[in-house]
């Protein structure tokens, strides 16, 4: 009896030193679980806000403080408030630490002040979340006095753009990883920017009879962006990233069917002025696009769609392997058997996708009518841009306030135009030179889209690196996606 009362002491203690390892441990977890999703978080606002496309500090014009210089900027009060979100002991963190450093190579360290880091930070931004849960509540430790447990953990996640990757901290000889992203629209744009050069007289450059040739969006030997930074207003005075254009099919809307191209028999290189009634009446900037073929099951369809395949793709997720980039593929195709604007299948697609109830009014003569909308709608007016929900959307109660995520936000392929494609009413096999994400803004009756262009990438015709192809998941379709770097 003595031996067991002895022996139960040491048990005892065991079995209560044991239930506090574990508490500790599962916070542990909690508090990793806690630093991945701030991390991400943050990560993702640097993907949708375009500081990705400024490429260095003489084209930063103070965005990069804007977005994550110090915890008053947007990306910094992400990361906190997704981190307090998740508890660690069933208890909000302590303290949720944010900072930031330059990916590809970059060699300064972290810091919460973004204006402080190399040129690298702008290609592959990084950010490191540090959640800590101060004073942990254990049960018999306490016996010996002991009431500080505390636990921390750390992640770092990047916002991945491959434009110049290679050539931007990594140096010359570094390597590309190609960025796969899913859920691609079928809306095939030419690789030209059509607000640079700045319009001349009111006119956009490369215009049928119109001065000038528009400059390529993304450079096809190196993947860099041509114009890089940051517009407000629409324009592109300042750079690509923040451009309100019109996608215009490059279809004649009166032929039914077959894709028959606007007053050429060969694909134009950018910018050509529709002259349908809904789209303004003076000459807009615009990019011709032509369907890219759908073959795969598309998933992902809200119940509002019509049945075509070519719609569902635009409303859902085609899952296609089509779009790979930077090298030529026997899987990239455009399809000039259909076209586009007309039945409405654009129209319809994109009511469908971004719940647009009002085709008349694409301009904002009436604002926005049911889709979400920037805060200046058509053409923001500051940065960051911000998204607001619109009257239709399904998050209850969230209609005119900001959100961080929107179906309006799409990517489009890039082509290399350079190489025209001819107008046989077929299937044609094209290069991917790049992605353009951009904010659906409105579409009218005629399939013609009003975007604003969030982000561009683009993909060396260099080696890729080792590691296979980025993506941003099943349902990811950011060309700029995010990543968990640490933990692996």
């Amino acid at each position: 009896m003595i031996l067991v009362a002895l022996a139960m002491v040491a048990i005892i203690a065991m079995a209560a030193l044991s239930i506090d390892v574990v508490t500790l441990y599962l916070a542990r977890e909690e508090a990793q679980r806690s630093a991945d999703a701030a991390a991400l978080a943050a990560a993702r606002v640097l993907s949708i806000s375009g500081i990705t496309g400024t490429g260095s500090l003489t084209t930063d014009n103070g965005y990069w403080v804007t977005i994550c210089g110090g915890t008053s900027s947007v990306a910094s009060q992400t990361a906190q408030a997704v981190g307090i979100q998740n508890g660690v002991g069933s208890i909000a963190p302590t303290t949720v630490t944010v900072t930031y450093s330059a990916g590809s190579g970059g060699s300064a360290a972290s810091n919460t002040n973004c204006s402080g880091l190399p040129a690298a930070f702008a290609v592959n931004p990084m950010v490191t979340v540090q959640v800590t849960r101060a004073s942990m509540p254990t049960f018999f430790s306490r016996i010996w006095g002991n009431t500080g447990n505390s636990v921390s953990a750390t992640a770092t996640a990047e916002a991945y753009n491959p434009s110049n990757s290679g050539n931007v901290g990594n140096g010359a000889t570094g390597t590309i990883i190609p960025v796969l992203p899913r859920c691609v629209k079928p809306w095939v744009v030419p690789n030209r920017d059509p607000l640079n050069p700045a319009p001349k007289n009111g006119n956009y450059c490369n215009q049928l009879n119109g001065p000038g040739q528009c400059s390529p969006l993304v450079n096809a030997s190196t993947g860099a962006i041509t114009n890089e930074g940051i517009s407000l207003n629409g324009g592109g005075a300042n750079g690509t990233v923040g451009e309100t254009l019109w996608l215009i099919p490059d279809c004649q809307h009166n032929v039914a069917g077959t894709c028959q191209f606007r007053g050429s028999n060969q694909q134009p290189e950018a910018n050509y002025y529709s002259n349908a009634n809904s789209v303004r009446n003076n000459h807009p900037p615009s990019l011709l696009y032509v369907p890219g073929q759908v073959t795969t099951p598309v998933i992902a369809v809200p119940s509002c769609t019509q049945g075509d395949p070519y719609e569902e793709a635009i409303e859902g997720c085609d899952q296609s392997t089509n779009y790979q980039c930077g090298v030529p593929n026997a899987n990239n195709v455009v399809d000039l058997s259909r076209n586009p604007g007309a039945g409405g299948m654009t129209t319809n697609g994109v009511q469908c996708l971004t719940r647009q109830t009002d085709t008349s009014h694409p301009n904002g003569v009436n604002g926005p009518s049911g889709q979400d909308y920037l805060n200046t709608f058509g053409a923001p007016a500051a940065f960051p841009f911000q998204i607001l929900a619109g009257s239709s959307t399904p998050l209850t109660g969230m209609a005119g306030n900001p959100i961080s995520s929107s179906n309006s936000i799409v990517s489009l392929p890039i082509y290399d135009d350079t190489q025209n494609i001819n107008n046989n009413q077929g299937q044609t096999t094209v290069t991917f030179v790049g992605f353009l994400q951009v904010f659906i803004n409105a579409v009218d009756a005629y399939g013609n889209v009003n975007v604003t262009i969030l982000n561009v990438t683009g993909c060396s015709n260099g080696a890729p690196g080792n590691p296979g192809p980025v993506s941003g998941g099943v349902l990811g379709s950011s060309p700029v996606p995010i990543r968990l770097i640490t933990p692996p």
